[in-house]
């Protein structure tokens, strides 16, 4: 499956930087299979590129999926932006965009409850991430290409 990366480099070599910022799913080089959300991501950049990766899964990694957004997915995004770290290789999922992200602080905050979350809670696009939290999960990406977006 091809999958991609945005940010203000190409990136033929993957690597597990620590972020400042607690991500949805912890520290990892995250991706999407979504090209066009791989372009918003990288259009925060004064250079935008979007990597491009062959992701072969490997049934040695342990892996999570949230196939939909779940009670399970908020708590471990609550979670992993808490600070907590998890013992996943890969976990896959629908991403917690910056409004969404509003409102998992909001509702670790104690502001809204869980049921006002998901009614805020709805996406206007879909959305996904893979986030390769490992160095045997970045084996799994072969670099494949490159686009300059601006």
């Amino acid at each position: 499956m091809k999958v991609y990366h945005g940010g203000y480099i190409a990136v033929e070599k993957p690597q597990i930087l620590k972020s400042k910022f607690p991500k949805d799913f912890g520290k990892g080089f995250y991706c999407t299979e979504l090209e066009q959300q791989a372009v918003r991501w990288a259009s925060r950049y004064d250079t935008a590129v979007v990597s491009i990766y062959e992701y072969t899964s490997d049934e040695n990694l342990k892996t999570l999926v949230f196939a939909e957004m779940t009670e399970d997915w908020l708590d471990f995004i609550v979670d992993c932006r808490s600070g907590k770290k998890h013992d996943f290789d890969v976990v896959v999922g629908a991403m917690a965009n910056d409004q969404i992200y509003n409102y998992i602080s909001d509702f670790i905050d104690g502001v809204i409850t869980r049921e006002q979350f998901w009614v805020l809670a709805k996406f206007k696009h879909p959305t996904h991430q893979i986030c390769f939290c490992t160095e045997n999960a970045l084996q799994t990406l072969q670099f494949l290409d490159c686009n300059k977006i601006k």
